[in-house]
């Protein structure tokens, strides 16, 4: 039987090679213009509010984000690590795995995540964190175009994941 994920992470194998292929800019994958940025924005949509992912080990993931500085939010089926005006929401795993929960991706299975959160002091600060949380940076410090000013600000960033194996990166402008 073939595993219901398997497709997804074909077709995300295929994006990248398409994405290399093209040119896409070696820091970032994207590259675009702050005029070309400025021309396709919106002005209905401001941030985002939330994200949501499935949880496979509940209480690490909690005491994981908790650790790194998030507030935790309990509920019976949804918990969440909020941050600012934002939150990521992580349905536990027998609210997700259930089959009557449909209000998501049908195909998400921890870890289905890349996240990246701006960090708002010191990188010597963030590597102190990382260290303290026991957190190994896969990659970083390097430079990245980040989301800031329509997706043209430069930042540098360092990659972790989380105990589902969420792909988490920190930026620093």
């Amino acid at each position: 039987m073939k595993h219901e994920g398997a497709g997804s992470q074909a077709s995300r194998r295929q994006f990248i090679r398409r994405a290399l292929a093209g040119g896409l800019g070696a820091s970032s994958g994207l590259v675009a213009s702050s005029d070309e940025a400025a021309a396709q924005t919106t002005s209905s949509i401001r941030s985002f509010d939330h994200v949501s992912i499935p949880l496979r080990d509940t209480d690490a993931m909690l005491s994981f984000y908790r650790s790194l500085g998030f507030t935790i939010i309990e509920g019976p089926t949804i918990c969440a690590a909020a941050f600012g005006d934002c939150k990521l929401n992580m349905h536990r795993p027998e609210f997700w795995q259930s089959g009557t929960f449909t209000l998501r991706a049908p195909a998400a299975e921890p870890p289905c995540g890349d996240y990246c959160f701006v960090w708002g002091e010191s990188e010597d600060a963030l590597d102190a964190l990382l260290a303290q949380v026991g957190a190994d940076i896969i990659e970083g410090p390097a430079p990245r175009v980040g989301g800031r000013a329509l997706g043209t600000a430069e930042g540098t960033s360092r990659y972790i994941r989380d105990p589902d194996g969420n792909l988490l990166e920190f930026i620093v402008y």
